[in-house]
């Protein structure tokens, strides 16, 4: 275990405080402990940061890193001890070859609750986080306090296995590149979200193609595990940006999962709502956690 300097640094974008300033200032990514511990043939990287009696462990998108959390590190921080994950093939994790499906990346959260000594956490969960986290629960349902899903799938799209190809094999290409930019920078609708869209995939881009495609054959791949989120004994928080997708059919399913549900919209951001609008998601993502007692009062 180390304290982070240059590492987190560079994934936060921002130095690190030291001594009485710290005390004095919400906590950064830059102040994270580093870690790794062993997953099969991989390290797994993952930071710590923060401190209460609850721990919140917070799991990436497709092709993302933990630093697309940062903006909710300095919220929450005082609040709740946090544990952020770069799953196996991405981020500062190894990239070795492997089958990167859910239950793979489930398997890897778990090593890291391990790792860190976390008996229990709210897993929060963004985008392919959601079907992750939802394996994590099917594995040790023990080691889940909630469900947080932030704009992410509780169940498979209902389509056929052609059109899941279809979609599967724009990342098969060598144009994947291409094709991530195009498909993913759509996903920022708003005017004035030009940079964030532009780091955001500058960084998603660096994660290698066969991750890319295995996560996205392990998310839609008609032969893979049904990752369907069941009736669970945990409170399910869900946050989502408005749009076509999350109808009010999908909000019905959501209260259907557990008799401790909440769920907000978020009007005027794209998929990355937690980097967009920060400061209203975090206010949203308090109150929730705060209504469960999944945080310091």
């Amino acid at each position: 275990m180390m304290k982070t300097t240059g590492l987190a640094n560079a994934v936060a974008g921002q130095p690190a405080f030291t001594g009485c300033a710290a005390a004095l200032k919400a906590r950064s990514l830059a102040d994270g402990e580093s870690h790794s511990v062993s997953f099969g043939a991989n390290k797994i990287h993952y930071v710590t940061v923060g401190r209460g009696r609850n721990t919140l462990l917070f799991v990436h998108c497709w092709a993302g890193n933990l630093s697309f959390w940062r903006e909710q590190v300095p919220a929450l921080s005082d609040q709740a001890r946090l544990v952020l994950i770069d799953l196996p093939g991405h981020g500062h994790s190894d990239k070795l070859p492997a089958e990167y499906s859910m239950d793979y990346f489930a398997g890897a959260v778990l090593a890291v609750m391990h790792d860190a000594g976390v008996d229990k956490a709210a897993l929060v969960g963004h985008s392919m986080g959601g079907p992750v986290i939802y394996r994590v629960y099917k594995q040790a349902p023990e080691k889940v306090a909630a469900l947080v899903v932030v704009d992410g799938f509780l169940r498979r799209p209902r389509v056929t296995p052609g059109q899941a190809e279809e979609f599967i094999a724009r990342f098969r290409t060598p144009e994947y590149r291409e094709n991530t930019r195009q498909f993913f920078g759509s996903m920022f609708p708003v005017p004035g979200t030009e940079a964030l869209r532009n780091r955001v995939l500058s960084e998603m881009l660096v994660t290698p193609q066969r991750v890319m495609l295995g996560a996205m054959e392990g998310m839609f791949g008609p032969d893979q595990p049904d990752w369907d989120l069941k009736p669970v004994n945990v409170p399910v928080l869900v946050i989502n940006a408005k749009g076509p997708m999350w109808d009010a059919d999908g909000k019905n399913y959501v209260r259907s999962l557990s008799p401790q549900t909440d769920y907000c919209v978020m009007e005027g951001v794209g998929h990355w709502l937690m980097l967009e609008r920060p400061a209203e998601f975090n206010a949203l993502l308090t109150d929730m956690l705060r209504k469960f007692g999944l945080i310091e009062k």
